[in-house]
């Protein structure tokens, strides 16, 4: 199938060629035909299936045969939940609509919003938002929603874990009733289809990713680690693995702002990407990831999903996130677009009920990975993700001890007689 067949006029067609793209993937070919026809889709996608492309050409395709936008009016409106994710979208519909005599704009908080009046005072055909800004510009005039033809909610999952629940509903209060309405997500979750019925109507359900799973093009490895030993543990995976660019994820703001001083301590160039940061801090911050100047991004869950990051080799999760569906989407930072990715975790005696938790959602059991030198006070036990049972010892003759590895890397044969010290029964609960 290519991007023709799908019924995409010349000017799409040109802009997609120049991207180097020649197929369309499963989301795209179900999604595209769906949105052309005018009706409500709800899609399931991770991040790196192709999902921005899979309602941006569509869209930028019935706007080119509708009427041109007026002043201070919006034609599409696109909602996301980080101001990343807003600047991402907005590229992509600035790059496909490079042919095209459509116009857009994006919005959102951490610098002055004056700008953004005046760009919006011409209107737009396409508006990327994040919803805080988007009802400060609504509530001083700035934007009206007369002319919408199309609501797009990107990341509506994470919109909602990040408590943008009554931003949205306000924002839906003054649309349009008549308007087509577009919601991607990583899962269809009962609080999503809760939030759907108020928005969606009769709509067609596109799934290319099985609910909670993890890309098969991700290595995944735990390494066992006490909790003190995180940074030199992590410090000597990258020096060790020559890895030239790591995004690494912390619980905290803080712990972020830490590591980094750290790594850049010991040689290890690295900048910081969290809440606190200015926007242009965190641009900057990307686009040196992006180039190379940077090796190490750190980074919060805000940065978890939407970051576009093509060919990101490894991911660590210096800290296991509390919710088990957030590690998915931490991974799914590499391994995209069927390219292969590693991801590791450090994981320390304290959050084994986080790993176990994240075993059971995932059906899978991530190999343990001992490094000489680093061998925890408090090992971790082994699981069996089928049955959510975690084992005592290491050894067992229908399961492998954690693998070790030398100084150099290299595999080491297993101790003869492993420490069995009992660890605490974990307490995690069933997964939703």
């Amino acid at each position: 199938m290519s991007f023709a067949s799908l019924g995409l006029s010349a000017p799409l067609l040109k802009a997609v060629a120049e991207q180097q793209y020649s197929t369309p993937s499963p989301i795209q070919q179900q999604a595209i035909p769906a949105v052309l026809a005018g009706r409500d889709v709800m899609a399931a996608a991770q991040t790196g299936t192709g999902k921005t492309a899979g309602f941006t050409l569509p869209i930028l395709e019935l706007l080119s045969q509708g009427t041109p936008v007026k002043g201070n009016r919006v034609r599409v409106l696109i909602l996301t939940p980080t101001r990343e994710l807003a600047a991402q979208v907005a590229e992509s519909v600035a790059t496909y609509s490079k042919y095209m005599k459509l116009k857009s704009a994006v919005v959102f908080g951490g610098v002055k919003i004056n700008p953004q009046m005046m760009q919006l005072r011409g209107g737009v055909d396409v508006l990327v938002a994040t919803p805080g800004r988007l009802l400060d510009l609504y509530q001083q005039n700035a934007v009206r929603f007369d002319s919408l033809e199309t609501l797009v909610l990107d990341e509506a999952d994470r919109m909602l874990d990040m408590g943008f629940i009554n931003d949205i509903r306000k924002i839906i209060k003054v649309l349009p009733a008549k308007r087509q309405n577009l919601m991607f997500s990583a899962t269809f979750s009962d609080q999503i289809r809760t939030l759907a019925k108020g928005i969606i109507n009769d709509p067609v359900e596109v799934s290319v990713t099985p609910g909670n799973s993890t890309a098969t093009t991700v290595t995944q490895y735990v390494y066992p680690v006490d909790k003190n030993q995180k940074p030199k543990l992590l410090l000597k995976l990258i020096e060790q693995g020559e890895w030239q660019q790591v995004l690494v994820f912390t619980k905290t703001k803080h712990g972020a702002n830490k590591l980094t001083r750290f790594l850049d301590e010991a040689g290890v160039k690295a900048a910081a990407i969290h809440g606190n940061k200015s926007q242009g801090a965190r641009t900057r911050a990307l686009a040196d990831f992006k180039s190379g100047q940077i090796r190490a991004l750190v980074a919060t869950d805000i940065a978890a999903r939407g970051l576009d990051i093509d060919q990101l080799p490894q991911v660590v999760n210096f800290e296991l996130p509390n919710v088990s569906e957030d590690y998915v989407h931490r991974i799914g930072r590499t391994g995209r677009a069927g390219a292969t990715g590693q991801a590791v975790s450090l994981v320390c005696a304290d959050e084994s009920d986080f790993l176990f938790a994240i075993e059971r959602m995932t059906r899978q059991a991530i190999e343990r990975r001992l490094i000489e030198g680093f061998e925890p006070t408090h090992p971790l036990p082994e699981a069996s993700a089928r049955s959510g049972a975690h084992k005592r010892k290491p050894h067992h003759k229908h399961q492998a001890a954690p693998k070790r590895e030398h100084q150099d890397g290299q595999r080491a044969p297993a101790a003869k007689k492993p420490f069995r010290r009992r660890a605490p029964r974990p307490s995690g609960a069933a997964p939703k």
